[in-house]
């Protein structure tokens, strides 16, 4: 069976809304993209990239619509020299969607509700890596589907935005497995 691994920066108030840029996330009025940057350094770029093991071990995303489509218009053109666009590129791409949007980036596959990620879950192949897509977190933690959760928490109170994990109807227990601190203040916490 494969794994969903997820992972977040969210701020000490659980916003994850918007942390790589200005022009991110906007929806709903959001102006403090970008928040998390001045807190990157070597531990936490690490730790994101140590989730999923090496670049060359294989794994498959599951983003939602709205980080489809950022991703869409920015990997597949990134210089040669990045390691990360042919990566992405190359992985299946399970997107949650209602609607019927093309889906032109290679190896994407429209999943229409979680019983459809359920059965890619239970399937064969490599573990499936979930980036961004604040409104997919709930959602797969009221379906128990996540199995491994890396949270970088940023020593900053943003006081609006999208949270992590919204509003579940259950309560979730986590284990924490590792964890870390970076020397930016950041908390590498995996669960």
């Amino acid at each position: 069976m494969r794994k969903i691994i997820a992972n977040a920066k969210v701020s000490l108030d659980g916003v994850m809304q918007g942390p790589g840029g200005p022009q991110e996330d906007t929806s709903d009025g959001f102006d403090l993209g970008g928040w998390s940057m001045k807190f990157s350094d070597a531990k936490a770029g690490a730790a994101i990239m140590g989730m999923v093991g090496t670049l060359d071990k294989p794994y498959d995303l599951l983003p939602g619509r709205k980080t489809y489509d950022i991703f869409a218009s920015y990997w597949p053109y990134v210089p040669a020299d990045n390691p990360i666009g042919p990566v992405f590129t190359k992985a299946n791409k399970y997107v949650l969607t209602r609607g019927s949007p093309k889906l032109d980036w290679a190896n994407s596959h429209r999943m229409r509700s979680m019983d459809d990620l359920r059965k890619v879950k239970t399937g064969e192949g490599p573990d499936i890596v979930l980036w961004g897509s604040s409104t997919l977190y709930p959602q797969l933690l009221e379906a128990n589907l996540i199995d491994r959760l890396l949270l970088l928490t940023c020593p900053i109170v943003l006081g609006k935005g999208k949270k992590v994990f919204g509003s579940a109807s259950h309560h979730v227990n986590m284990k924490l497995v590792r964890n870390d601190i970076s020397s930016t203040g950041v908390i590498i916490a995996t669960y």
